[in-house]
């Protein structure tokens, strides 16, 4: 199934994409998207469901990020052996986990913001996993019980902030709307493979990015057990798992973001988001 949520910012509504591609009412079902609700409990109420006896939704609505107010958004540094190498860095032999602040979520074609003392802002196409069960200590094999689903991810990233101004590397990732997410939230049983997905990401037209989670280094299911074993992970939490080469400043000469840009990104079976760089 693909989920969604649609409306202004703040009053979004839950929806589900039927067959025939039409975006229909969940709101009578379910409150929201969120953690409260993000369960396989719900998938299965869903799943029982006549959609055809939900409401139509417009398409002309605006698409908010898929998943409302997570607990935790959690991020996989460096998972991509040639994106490593891009940046001078030697690829890991565990993960290199950061975290990014839930405030910076967004939605999936929503404008990016350029604050004034932006120096370096990249982008970074990445798939998103989200948990549908509480997750504490468990192995590899076990992963996929836990695992609701997946979406999109822009792990947006302002270098200067990130590296230069030494420390942790949250605060180069958090700002507001550095996360967009979506445009669906998509169950695991509608992705065949999910270690052969193409990625792809677009700056203005041109293809920046381009890879495949077959060239990960640590896979989705051995990432939600090693994550499990250093913090519980809830219904709702995003952990987002890496980029494959082709950011800005793996670049030479190096090219940041600047207002009016473009972005495309996609990811096989999950949908495309399409945002604008603005200055604020």
């Amino acid at each position: 199934m693909k989920f969604l949520r649609l409306g202004s910012r703040g009053k979004e509504i839950p929806a589900i994409i039927d067959k025939q591609n039409n975006f229909r009412d969940l709101s009578s079902i379910i409150e929201d998207f969120k953690p409260e609700t993000l369960n396989f409990n719900t998938i299965q109420k869903i799943q029982s469901l006549d959609l055809s006896k939900l409401s139509i939704i417009s398409k002309d609505q605006r698409i908010g990020s898929c998943i409302k107010n997570p607990g935790k958004f959690v991020a996989i540094g460096l998972n991509y052996s040639d994106h490593a190498k891009e940046t001078g860095l030697e690829a890991p032999k565990e993960p290199i986990v950061f975290m990014k602040a839930p405030s910076c979520i967004t939605g999936p074609n929503d404008n990016i913001e350029l604050v004034s003392y932006s120096k370096k802002l990249d982008w970074e196409v990445e798939l998103g996993i989200v948990i549908g069960k509480e997750t504490k200590n468990i192995e590899e094999k076990d992963a996929p019980n836990h695992i609701l689903g997946y979406c999109i991810v822009n792990d947006l990233s302002e270098r200067e902030w990130q590296i230069e101004k030494l420390g942790q590397w949250v605060k180069g990732k958090s700002h507001d709307t550095f996360g967009p997410i979506g445009p669906y939230l998509v169950t695991s049983d509608e992705i065949s493979d999910v270690n052969n997905l193409n990625l792809s990401l677009d700056v203005n037209g041109e293809n920046m990015q381009k890879g495949n989670t077959n060239s990960m280094i640590f896979n989705v299911n051995f990432i939600t057990s090693y994550l499990s074993k250093f913090m519980s992970l809830q219904e709702g939490d995003i952990i987002t798992t890496g980029t494959p080469p082709g950011v800005g400043m793996g670049r030479k000469p190096q090219i940041f973001l600047k207002s009016g840009d473009t972005m495309r990104l996609s990811i096989d079976n999950l949908g495309e988001q399409n945002s604008k760089v603005v200055t604020i």
